[in-house]
């Protein structure tokens, strides 16, 4: 279950040498923003070769490569594809005709070293207007989209408008993200809280985030990782519930009843999926004895 994904510059070794313990789900090692120009190539070096020796157990990786429209993003999945990563994240993804180029050269690499096709994803980050605006074209371009990821900082930017811990100037995108990743079928995954010092803050902006729907969130300080794993972790009255949902079910239909409630509420469609979904969830991570039910 990847509910947290902490950015990792790729030119750091000291910190990606410990990125499976920090507790995050999925670690992004960054070739693109946090590495200058007379380092890219080196950063590359230093993730491709971290990659292949460190082993990084139990956790994702993923990988930012560098934009389409610059000349280092060919170099970027040619040393870096054949390590099976989980994940490949494009920077700046703003039509859907990118992601079919990006995934017929991932596919072309794949079969050149005998991996099956489709077996690295991707998680376009969507940090421009025209990305927003475009988002459920970019989600369902192609079965190698996995979910979605709204990058803030640029996307401020290209809004011409000031980045604030409120968050207000992203709500449109945030919400337009959740909504064309769910019609997509693909997950979708929360900007960074920048502020790392405010620790109240990391809390409020991940429940915020919870209760619109994103799958999970990324992080650029690792002091953030465990706020956020537990906020996209059911809580163990959320699992209880869930249990009581289908012991309720279970019960009505041995008492032969067409509706059933539970606490004073009928019991729908929908109660159950979400009840069905937090228990999957509780059964990933270990959690209130959902491997019972």
């Amino acid at each position: 279950m990847r509910r947290s994904m902490l950015f990792l510059p790729g030119n750091t070794p000291n910190m990606i040498i410990n990125g499976d313990a920090l507790g995050a789900d999925s670690i992004i090692l960054d070739l693109e923003d946090a590495v200058s120009p007379d380092e890219k190539d080196s950063a590359r070096i230093l993730v491709r070769n971290s990659i292949a020796e460190m082993g990084f157990a139990d956790v994702e990786i993923t990988v930012r490569i560098n934009a389409i429209d610059t000349a280092y993003w060919k170099d970027d999945l040619e040393a870096i594809v054949p390590l099976k990563p989980d994940l490949i994240m494009p920077p700046k993804a703003s039509s859907a005709a990118d992601m079919q180029t990006l995934d017929a050269y991932i596919a072309d690499i794949e079969r050149r070293n005998g991996m099956p096709v489709g077996s690295v994803r991707l998680i376009p980050l969507i940090e421009t207007a025209l990305g927003v605006e475009r988002a459920f074209e970019i989600a369902s371009a192609t079965p190698r989209v996995a979910a979605l990821f709204l990058g803030g900082e640029d996307l401020t930017a290209d809004l011409r408008c000031k980045r604030t811990k409120a968050g207000n100037e992203i709500d449109y995108a945030r919400k337009r993200l959740v909504c064309a990743a769910r019609a997509a079928g693909v997950d979708v995954y929360d900007t960074p809280f920048t502020d790392v010092n405010d620790d109240e803050g990391i809390v409020i902006d991940a429940e915020y985030a919870k209760s619109l729907g994103f799958t999970g969130k990324s992080a650029i300080a690792p002091r953030h990782v465990r706020v956020i794993n537990e906020v996209f972790s059911p809580s163990l009255a959320d699992v209880e519930y869930a249990k009581l949902v289908f012991e309720a079910i279970r019960i009505g239909k041995e008492q032969g009843k067409g509706a059933v409630s539970l606490r004073g509420k009928m019991i729908d469609k929908p109660i159950v999926e979400r009840a069905r979904q937090t228990l999957e969830a509780a059964r990933q991570l270990g959690i209130g004895g959902a491997d019972d039910e």
